[in-house]
């Protein structure tokens, strides 16, 4: 069956970074989408994430095209761009600060994961997000190419000419393009973090110091720890270490407690920033991937962005970026097809063109961040760690997540 698609329904599923660069770029280009978002609305999770340094080729990249520079700059830090790589002893080995990046499409600024999707909630109209929507089911439809049906958990059904996947590691639209499932990295952890008052504290002076404006990265006997400075004052962390099961406790005494067991022996300062984390933020983390090299058949009417897409470790930096470079370039290249009145046929090889080009790309970081959290998570580190820390900062790839 042949039909045009001048104005096809487009669902994406999920409101995170991809999904709403997409829906922007859409948006702002005449092409009207829906996104449908789980969350119950903005706050269910706006004390989740912790700082996204965006590069000037991806994630900024989204939101200049997209009309967003200047308030992307109003709301970033320069300053956050700061990164120390530590051992145990919390002693700095590489130490690098803003004035080390002059060149603007070099840096990196940072931004609360929280901070930008306000920023870009903000910049749509508020019918286009459908939020309380958990999709439940999805199934093709007889007789109309790449049409679906999707069903959501609070009774809602309707219908898609094209259903965008930017629901995350668990998606629920991949089973329909791919068999894969995360795969456990054999690492896992917590989230922890301290109160913007706590931080500012005269006690936790020591903390404050050592993590700097930015972040700070620690790593020895496969262990690590990942603290930053968010735009709030919180200092947040992400603690992990080798093990073969996934489990970790959610009760923040027993959080508490196994971190100091298992940082027994790191600085003083590390040791009191567990003691004293937040009570109401404590977040069980393992790790998960999806094999590197993740592909798919093209299939009419479906297709994948970010994590749904190519979930890796955050060891690269490029999750987030990419979730945003996948948004814009889909955007761009359904908005050229749908202006011109593309039949669908020419729409899916469209978008099969784009998911190679995609692909190929997740599937370059997705390499680096499985070989970057192995050399944080080494016995080794942290001299494995500043290796390929070097090796990343100086390439030429870093520009484009």
């Amino acid at each position: 069956m042949t039909s045009t698609s001048t104005q096809p329904r487009i669902a994406i599923i999920g409101g995170g970074p991809g999904g709403l660069v997409l829906l922007l770029t859409l948006l702002r280009r005449g092409v009207p989408a829906t996104v449908y978002e789980r969350d119950t609305g903005f706050n269910a999770r706006a004390h989740l994430g912790g700082m996204l340094d965006l590069g000037w080729g991806s994630g900024q990249r989204a939101l200049r095209e997209n009309g967003l520079e200047d308030v992307f700059k109003a709301h970033s830090r320069r300053n956050a761009e700061e990164a120390k790589v530590c051992g145990k002893d919390g002693v700095p080995i590489l130490h690098r600060k803003e004035e080390d990046v002059p060149d603007e499409k070099d840096s990196r600024p940072e931004i609360d994961r929280s901070v930008l999707r306000k920023i870009m909630l903000d910049a749509v109209p508020p019918e286009n997000i459908k939020w309380g929507h958990a999709l439940t089911s999805i199934r093709a439809l007889d007789g109309a190419v790449g049409q679906h049906e999707l069903t959501f958990t609070n009774g809602f059904v309707t219908v898609a000419d094209l259903v965008v996947g930017a629901d995350g590691a668990n998606s629920r639209v991949r089973p329909l393009l791919s068999p894969a499932t995360p795969i456990y990295h054999e690492v896992t952890g917590a989230e922890i973090s301290i109160s913007p008052e706590v931080a500012a504290s005269p006690d936790m002076a020591d903390v404050s110091a050592a993590v700097g404006s930015g972040s700070c990265f620690m790593g020895q006997d496969n262990k690590v720890l990942g603290l930053q400075r968010n735009g709030d004052g919180r200092i947040r962390a992400y603690a992990w270490h080798r093990n073969a099961d996934p489990y970790f406790p959610a009760d923040p005494v027993e959080v508490r407690k196994a971190l100091l067991d298992i940082y027994s022996d790191w600085a003083p300062w590390v040791r009191k920033f567990i003691a004293q984390c937040d009570d109401a933020a404590v977040y069980p983390r393992a790790l998960y991937y999806l094999p590197v090299g993740h592909r798919w058949e093209h299939k009419a009417g479906v297709t994948l962005v970010g994590d749904a897409a190519h979930l890796m470790s955050p060891f690269a930096g490029a999750g987030a970026n990419l979730a945003m470079l996948d948004g814009l370039e889909l955007g761009l290249v359904l908005a050229e097809v749908i202006s011109k009145g593309a039949e669908v046929e020419e729409r899916e090889t469209a978008v099969a063109a784009w998911e190679k080009k995609m692909l190929d790309k997740a599937e370059e970081f997705a390499t680096y961040s499985f070989k970057h959290l192995n050399a944080f998570v080494n016995p080794g580190a942290p001299a494995t760690a500043i290796e390929v820390m070097k090796a990343f900062m100086e390439s030429e790839i870093r520009r484009e997540a």
